[in-house]
């Protein structure tokens, strides 16, 4: 019982410390949140295209190295 109840405690602490940290967030405005989901939707893009292209070209120089 007394092992339950220092996992109750430390449960209790950590929470309380959760709460506090989480008012010290500075939490951005919606504006800014669209901003960065844009550059970050235009960066995934971009690196699909790339890896995109680098699959394309392996695949055929494989298909001239092997025939």
């Amino acid at each position: 019982m007394d092992k339950v109840r220092h996992y109750y405690l430390q449960a209790k602490t950590f929470l309380a410390e959760v709460k506090s940290e989480l008012k010290k967030v500075v939490w951005p405005q919606p504006r800014q949140a669209m901003s960065s989901t844009a550059v970050v939707i235009v960066l995934v893009a971009i690196v699909a295209l790339f890896l995109a292209l680098i699959d394309f070209f392996i695949t055929k120089l494989l298909g001239l190295v092997m025939g």
